[in-house]
C-alpha cells in the first residue's frame, strides 16, 4: 500500500484511494501553507520541478481531487485543468484568491496576476483562510508570525535602494512590487513560455536600457534564454528571482522552503537594486 503524507506525497503512485482523507493542494506555495497551519496530510498535485502553468492532470490526479477532504487551489485560470476537476467534485474547496485584495488586470484583456503568495501579507491571509476550513489556530498563529517577520525583513531590506525598477522575465511579481514600492518591468506577460520576435527583443533591450537597470531576473522553472539575450544586449547582468510556483528537485532535496527561497529573493533584489 502507498502511504501518502506531506509534500512528498505527490510522487506516491499506485493506490487509487490515495488522497481520500488528505488535503490536496494544487501547487507548492498552497501546499506549504496548508502544512504549516496544521491541516494534517497534504498532497501536492504539481510535482517538484514541474511548471504549474503547464501541468496536466492524469486520471489518478482527478481521483485525488475528487476524494480529498479539502482542495486548495488558485482561481483566475492559473491551472485550468485543476479548475475543471474542482467543479466536478462535491466536497469543500478553497480558492486561495477568494477574499483577497487583488490587483486589477490592465483592462485590455490581460488577466489578474495570480502570484499573490509573493506578497507575504497576502500569503498570511491565505494561511488563515486554509486554517479556517481545516486547520489549527495555534499553528496558523505561528505561521502568520513567521510570515510577518519575513515582511518586516523585506520592508527594511528594500527601504533604501538606488533603483526601484524590477526587470523580470515575465510578469509574475506585481504583488511583490506593489508591497515594497518597486516598479515591475516584465519582458513578457503572465505566460512565461511566450516567444517574442526579433523586433520584440530589440524593443525589450531598449526598455531595459531606459530603466537604467543593471540586472535582468530570470526564473528557476523556465528557460533563461530570453533574459540572458536581453541582458547581454542591454549591457546588464542576470540573476535568479524565484516566483515560487514550485521548488526544483534540487531545492526539495536540500530542504529549501518558502521562507528560505524568499530570503534568497530578498538578497538578490538588494544586490540588483543597490540597496543600503
Amino acid at each position: 500500500m502507498c502511504v501518502a503524507g506531506g509534500l512528498l506525497a505527490a510522487g506516491c503512485e499506485g493506490d487509487e484511494q490515495a488522497g481520500s482523507h488528505a488535503v490536496v493542494a494544487a501547487f507548492y506555495p498552497l501546499a506549504f501553507a496548508a502544512e504549516q497551519v496544521g491541516v494534517g496530510d497534504v498532497e501536492t498535485l504539481t510535482p517538484p520541478g514541474a511548471e504549474p502553468h503547464d501541468f496536466e492532470l492524469n486520471a489518478r490526479d482527478i481521483r485525488r481531487v475528487r476524494d480529498a477532504s479539502l482542495v486548495v487551489y488558485l482561481g483566475e485560470g492559473f491551472q485550468p485543468a485543476v479548475d475543471a476537476a474542482v467543479r466536478d467534485r462535491t466536497g469543500p474547496s478553497l480558492d486561495a484568491l477568494h477574499g483577497l485584495d487583488l490587483l486589477p488586470g490592465d483592462g485590455e484583456g490581460t488577466a489578474v496576476d495570480p502570484h499573490v503568495w509573493l506578497d507575504p501579507l497576502r500569503y498570511a491571509a491565505i494561511g488563515r483562510a486554509i486554517a479556517r476550513e481545516q486547520g489549527d489556530a495555534a499553528a496558523a498563529d505561528r505561521f502568520v508570525g513567521r510570515v510577518e517577520a519575513l515582511d518586516a525583513d523585506f520592508r527594511h531590506g528594500l527601504s533604501r535602494c538606488r533603483r526601484r525598477e524590477l526587470v523580470t522575465s515575465h510578469a509574475a511579481f506585481a504583488y511583490l512590487a506593489e508591497r515594497y514600492r518597486l516598479r515591475q518591468v516584465p519582458l513578457l506577460g503572465l505566460t512565461p513560455e511566450a516567444e517574442p520576435s526579433a523586433k520584440d527583443v530589440a524593443s525589450l533591450v531598449d526598455a531595459v536600457r531606459r530603466t537604467g537597470a543593471t540586472t535582468v531576473f530570470f526564473e528557476t522553472l523556465v528557460s533563461p534564454k530570453l533574459a540572458q539575450t536581453v541582458a547581454r544586449e542591454a549591457g546588464a547582468s542576470t540573476a535568479v528571482l524565484d516566483p515560487l510556483e514550485g521548488l526544483t528537485k534540487t531545492e526539495t532535496e536540500a530542504g529549501a522552503d518558502y521562507f528560505s527561497v524568499m530570503r534568497q529573493n530578498l538578497a538578490a533584489l538588494r544586490e540588483a537594486l543597490g540597496c543600503a
